[in-house]
């Protein structure tokens, strides 16, 4: 029984991309950074090979890793979670999700406004903790919301949990991404709710993100559409907009998707599972804060063991990342980075396939591991790392 799980590191780049300039991005590597912190430890990913993929000149290498390696480059015309995880599935996108640096068209927000029956605060890019910040205590006053967007392609909803409930903030984002469409079809519309009183305003874990839905099928759907499992743990079927998923669990943070991700190592099914990991990403890229990202990344380090130690024989994982968000460098938005790739199986060659072109390569290297013959936008790999072939 063949399973494939991917588990994406959220935000792992692991060094500065050749068209980085083009996105506005120099001198990123995610990864270089956090190892410089005190926090930082990779004994698990060592022995994997995490310092044999190219580049890592700053990573000691393994002498006989566990695990085959790659750095993977995106194809695609953006840097943002949605776009990064639609070429994990196989989508190149060739043009960019809109982005709204001046904030959203008057025109969108009237239309938005008109329909929920509340004013508008703030419109435009914004730190989402600093945003309730400014702006809290006047949504509380007025019931106005909160909308702020971000360097990535996000319409972003705050508000207060006492001042408009968790599931009418939801109803709110469903209206709004069903004007964000066309021209104006963001990746994302996030829901951020919070509590607390000013100015100790604390966002809570209620965040749903509404996605605009993929513009074609995935390796999501060719493997859902051969009757196999498509298992969804973290924000995965936020990001696919449930496409191809058929199961699913939400989570708290990465602790607690990786003790999903080792219940579903339990479960008796065929096909794929696919986990996010977003901590690194949410908590401490954007708010550049080096040492949290480098004990994160510690944390799963010291969960990976686990993982591999319950794999069964046929099962094949796949650890990347989406994109990086350097905790250190100019600014707090995404980077423009190449993005590791260690793949670990019982019948997986420990081979280091370079330097690849796509992300896309993933599907259809899981595609072709599960007896399907869809290939999307990429290549696989699979002759050269799987043992006997």
């Amino acid at each position: 029984m063949k399973r494939v799980f991917i588990i994406v590191l959220d935000s792992l780049g692991c060094g500065e991309a050749p068209d980085a300039a083009v996105f506005g991005d120099h001198d990123c590597n995610t990864l270089k950074r956090i190892s410089e912190s005190p926090r930082f430890r990779f004994e698990s990913m060592k022995k994997l090979g995490l310092g044999n993929i190219d580049g890592q000149y700053y990573l000691p290498e393994e002498k006989e890793p566990l695990a085959a390696v790659a750095r993977l480059q995106e194809r695609s015309m953006g840097k943002d979670t949605t776009i990064g995880h639609w070429e994990i599935a196989g989508i190149v996108s060739d043009s960019p999700l809109p982005t709204y640096p001046d904030g959203f068209p008057r025109d969108v927000i009237d239309e938005f406004s008109r329909l929920t029956g509340r004013r508008v605060l703030c419109n435009k890019p914004y730190s989402g903790t600093e945003v309730i910040k400014d702006y809290g205590e006047e949504h509380i006053k007025t019931g106005s919301l909160i909308v702020y967007t971000s360097a990535d392609s996000v319409f972003q909803i705050a508000a207060h949990e006492d001042v408009v409930s968790v599931e009418t903030l939801y109803e709110y984002c469903r209206i709004a991404r069903n004007i964000l469409v066309g021209k104006n079809g963001v990746g994302r519309v996030i829901a951020r709710p919070f509590i607390g009183d000013y100015p100790n305003y604390v966002r809570t874990t209620r965040r749903h993100d509404f996605s605009l839905l993929p513009p074609r099928d995935t390796l999501l759907d060719a493997v859902s559409s051969a009757g196999m499992t498509v298992y969804a743990i973290g924000k995965i079927r936020d990001i696919f907009a449930g496409k191809g998923v058929t199961e699913y669990v939400l989570t708290s943070g990465n602790s607690d998707g990786m003790d999903k991700a080792l219940e579903a190592l339990d479960k008796d099914f065929e096909g794929l599972c696919f986990v996010n990991l977003v901590d690194m990403d949410m908590l401490f890229g954007h708010r550049q804060d080096v040492d949290g990202y480098a004990g994160s990344f510690s944390e799963f380090d010291l969960r990976i063991p686990e993982f591999i130690e319950k794999m069964r024989d046929e099962d094949v994982l796949f650890v990347t990342a989406d994109h990086g968000c350097d905790p250190g460098d100019s600014h707090t938005d995404h980077t423009r980075e190449y993005v590791p790739l260690l793949i670990l199986g019982k019948y997986i060659r420990p081979v280091n396939l370079g330097t690849r072109q796509g992300f896309c390569d993933i599907a259809a290297t899981a595609a072709d591991y599960l007896g399907l013959p869809e290939r999307f936008d990429g290549v696989s790999f699979l002759d050269k790392i799987l043992i006997n072939n």
